[in-house]
């Protein structure tokens, strides 16, 4: 959404469909789209829409989820490769047998699945560099969220370059979801190169408590790319004094009053 939000704002500003279109990789008749949406529904129309089908192609008869369940009770110590064997006999070869993973969703849906105690990553911060060259380490972090004239709440990510103290990236997301962060750094991967290390806090999109080293679909990205991870202590933002007061500056600068919506902020 923060990419339409972003074509549509630059259209409005009178740059060209065409140059537009190439710049953001996309088709022409995809753009004309996103801003006749825009220009019928207003900032509502450039939400994603859901992709869910309207019913499932392939939906497990209840006959045979019943069944499943049946044989659950009978044997509570099986799990979903015996139970399907099981049902296999049952129900014979006239009549299509479920995956293994099917089975298992079904006794999942009815709680029938135990799972055993998941571990939580305790968060330590790693060993922080002190780097003197541009892209050396880049900072970023989510300045704190804040409510818009529109009651929707803003969270902006920001990332600076340590050596030069420079402001790479300054975005008004709508959430922190892992999907928002990546277009972001895409974008700013193109323009301004990868960086050796990328220091964050130990929140989301960055880390997670549940995920095996605290990874995340973020970290384990950068890592693909060549990029090393630098993570703070927990509870010491001064281990990312650099990056900190700029918020301070942002929030005096630009929430102070807050815009009508995201466009506008």
């Amino acid at each position: 959404m923060d990419e339409r939000l972003r074509f549509v704002a630059r259209l409005l500003e009178g740059e060209k469909m065409a140059e537009l279109c190439r710049e953001f990789e996309i088709s022409r008749k995809t753009g004309y789209k996103i801003f006749n949406r825009y220009k019928d529904t207003g900032l509502e129309g450039l939400t994603d829409r859901s992709r869910k089908p309207s019913r499932q192609a392939r939906q497990l008869p209840f006959q045979i989820e019943n069944e499943i369940l049946s044989i659950k009770r009978e044997h509570p110590s099986w799990g979903a490769p015996k139970i399907r064997e099981k049902l296999r006999r049952r129900i014979g070869a006239e009549v299509p047998l479920p995956a293994i993973s099917t089975v298992h969703a079904a006794l999942d849906r009815h709680g029938l699945v135990k799972r055993g105690r998941q571990r939580r990553y305790r968060a330590e911060g790693t060993a922080l560099s002190i780097p003197t060259e541009p892209n050396d380490l880049w900072c970023a972090d989510y300045k704190g969220e804040f409510m818009l004239a529109d009651a929707r709440y803003c969270y902006p990510l920001t990332v600076t370059d340590f050596a030069s103290r420079y402001l790479i990236g300054c975005e008004a997301l709508s959430n922190t979801r892992t999907q928002y962060a990546v277009t972001v750094f895409e974008r700013l991967f193109r323009e301004y190169g990868l960086p050796k290390s990328i220091r964050t806090d130990n929140g989301i999109p960055f880390a997670s408590g549940w995920a095996l080293f605290g990874l995340t679909t973020l970290s384990v990205w950068w890592l693909r790319l060549g990029i090393a991870l630098e993570r703070i202590k927990p509870g010491r933002p001064q281990q990312n004094g650099r990056h900190e007061p700029m918020h301070l500056t942002l929030k005096k600068e630009a929430t102070k009053p807050a815009g009508e919506n995201l466009l506008q902020q």
